[in-house]
């Protein structure tokens, strides 16, 4: 997968968030807009080719001093959001693409 094929059904009429995915946004206060923008703006950072039930990517935006991961995958001709948040600098290196304690 890559990032223009997510892009491509990156319309509101194409785009369907989990349970899982509107609770956690709305714990964080990520708007459905910022989740789009992460996407069309954005660059994948991981794939999960073998995620449940949709092949799925991690896509980074890091603009305006504050960053926001997005999970999202492709099925059944839609944009399946799986969660949003914004990356723990505790967790991630300085430029939010790497995970700390991995190998490079």
């Amino acid at each position: 997968m890559n990032i223009d094929e997510l892009r491509k059904y990156c319309f509101d009429d194409s785009i369907r968030v989990t349970n899982h995915a509107l609770l956690k946004m709305r714990e964080r206060k990520i708007r459905i807009e910022q989740v789009k923008q992460c996407i069309l703006k954005g660059e994948i950072i991981e794939e999960y080719p073998d995620d449940y039930p949709f092949p799925s990517s991690l896509v980074l935006l890091n603009e305006s001093g504050t960053p926001l991961h997005v999970v999202a995958g492709i099925g059944e001709a839609e944009l399946w959001i799986i969660t949003a948040y914004y990356p723990d600098s505790s967790r991630w290196e300085q430029d939010f693409k790497t995970r700390k304690g991995t190998e490079k």
